[in-house]
């Protein structure tokens, strides 16, 4: 699954991720900024590029080690942590958190992780936090059985929201290389209330960084430092 999600998103849509976020972020070139999770570097990477500073932190040895490979020059600080366990204080001048990195906890997990980024910017600084784990826009988008092909792999999700815990609970199934392989994923939705007020809890000030709409899958929220 791993190489899927590396060959999932091409290179013009990372760049202008990359760019949207830098705007975003609103630090200057040159600035410490955090990608965590950071999966297989791309964004981290095109920040790099930007002229950041830039610390990439995920679990996943599979997706450092990828990271480290195409980061040829070594411009990029790599670390396998667990996203809670960041023992850096007040270092960064910006932190992001995209795709779908946020959720995969429990309710006192998710905190922890925010209140570890939290830990890790300056005063003032931004924290990025992209997810479509937004309930308002997860469950007018959400699809049973959507699948994708990426290459030569095939991925199937079945989605099963479950209201009892308000957890999107989902069954990967990939078929590669004449190999079939099946995995559970776990991702904790929010409202747009409880989001915020989660945010508001661990230590930030909120913003949105475009005007809520739910034709939008994903939210985008500027979460700034208190």
């Amino acid at each position: 699954m791993v190489d899927m999600w590396l060959q999932a998103i091409g290179s013009e849509q990372t760049d202008r991720e990359a760019e949207h976020l830098a705007t975003l972020l609103a630090a200057p070139v040159g600035a410490e900024v955090l990608d965590v999770p950071c999966g297989g570097g791309r964004i981290a990477l095109e920040l790099q590029r930007r002229g950041y500073h830039m610390t990439g932190v995920d679990w996943s040895a599979e997706f450092l080690r990828h990271a480290r490979i195409v980061d040829a020059g070594h411009e990029v600080r790599w670390e396998r942590r667990d996203m809670r366990d960041l023992p850096w204080r007040a270092r960064f001048d910006g932190a992001v958190c995209v795709g779908n990195s946020f959720g995969y906890l429990d309710d006192t997990g998710n905190a922890d992780f925010l209140r570890a980024v939290r830990a890790v910017l300056k005063p003032g600084a931004r924290f990025v936090l992209q997810t479509p784990m937004v309930l308002e826009n997860l469950l007018p988008h959400l699809k049973q059985n959507p699948w994708w092909k990426v290459g030569n792999v095939y991925l199937l999700a079945d989605n099963r929201y479950e209201p009892s815990t308000s957890r999107l609970e989902i069954e990967y199934t990939v078929v590669s290389g004449g190999q079939l392989h099946v995995r559970h994923g776990s991702h904790r939705a929010y409202s747009y209330r409880e989001l915020v007020e989660l945010l508001t809890a661990t230590g930030f000030t909120v913003g949105l960084a475009e005007p809520y709409a739910r034709e939008r899958p994903n939210v985008t929220f500027i979460a700034t430092a208190s």
